[in-house]
């Protein structure tokens, strides 16, 4: 298996983050800066199929985290404090359920437990919606600009959305369509409880992708859990309000395994 490509900063105890559908390792570099000044490895990976990583078949989740899995091991660390962002808190959830003893802390942000059915009305709205454009004949870089002015909140930084925006406008479509798919066939509701390291919820008060109710709703599911709700936030938490989320983060990471539950 080939390991995919990721960035390293730092050195300490290792976290990994993991990016959403219209991502990439560039989705985390504030977070990877401010990881690493503060004594962290911070790692951000590319997705199967993203960036420099070559494409899996077929493309599910079960591979997604098992190529994760294989890059936990080629990092040769005991265990990893694991951050997932949207379809990226997915694949964190997955490689929990395969993999627990890899794992040594759960950041879960933007992103649900399941989702639904894929015969469901809004499944098929949500896939339309990201799909049309493409179908149109519109380039990434101008679906880029189509969407992600709908999933930030009010309270987003400029620059941060600048950046989301470049980072979707370099998803391979190809990519992009097979990642979407793949969200369909997700649901590992009935792992939550199973979930036994520290995990932070956090969830952007205007995300309508993953939003608070649903979130705190998967929180309440998970033992050891803590949920944040970020005010005028959407559902690119990180990129449009780095500060506040890196805040969170660093207290979370910082925080004894004992204390947290």
């Amino acid at each position: 298996m080939n390991t995919p490509n990721f960035t390293v900063l730092g050195g300490g105890p290792t976290v990994l983050m993991l990016h959403g559908v219209g991502g990439g390792h560039l989705a985390f570099a504030p977070q990877v800066e401010t990881l690493a000044s503060q004594g962290y490895r911070a790692v951000a990976w590319d997705m199967p199929g993203y960036g420099h990583s070559a494409p899996i078949e077929p493309y599910t989740f079960k591979g997604l985290a098992e190529s994760c899995i294989h890059l936990i091991e080629a990092l040769k660390c005991e265990n990893v404090a694991l951050v997932g962002h949207s379809m990226g808190g997915m694949v964190a959830q997955e490689v929990v359920v395969r993999r627990p003893d890899l794992v040594s802390k759960l950041v879960l942000c933007g992103t649900t437990a399941s989702f639904g059915k894929p015969d469901g009305d809004w499944q098929r709205e949500f896939i339309a919606q990201r799909t049309a454009p493409l179908d149109a004949g519109k380039s990434m870089a101008e679906l880029a600009e189509i969407l992600v002015p709908q999933m930030v909140g009010p309270g987003s930084l400029p620059e941060g959305v600048k950046l989301a925006t470049h980072c979707m406008s370099l998803v391979p479509q190809a990519t992009y369509r097979r990642a979407l798919e793949a969200l369909l066939t997700f649901d590992r509701r009935a792992n939550l409880p199973n979930i036994a390291v520290p995990t932070l919820v956090v969830a952007g008060e205007h995300d309508k992708n993953a939003p608070p109710a649903t979130m705190k709703k998967m929180a309440d599911a998970i033992p050891r859990s803590t949920f944040i709700e970020m005010r005028g936030i959407g559902h690119l938490q990180n990129l449009e309000a780095p500060d506040e989320f890196d805040g969170f983060l660093l207290n979370f990471l910082a925080m004894p395994r004992e204390l947290l539950h």
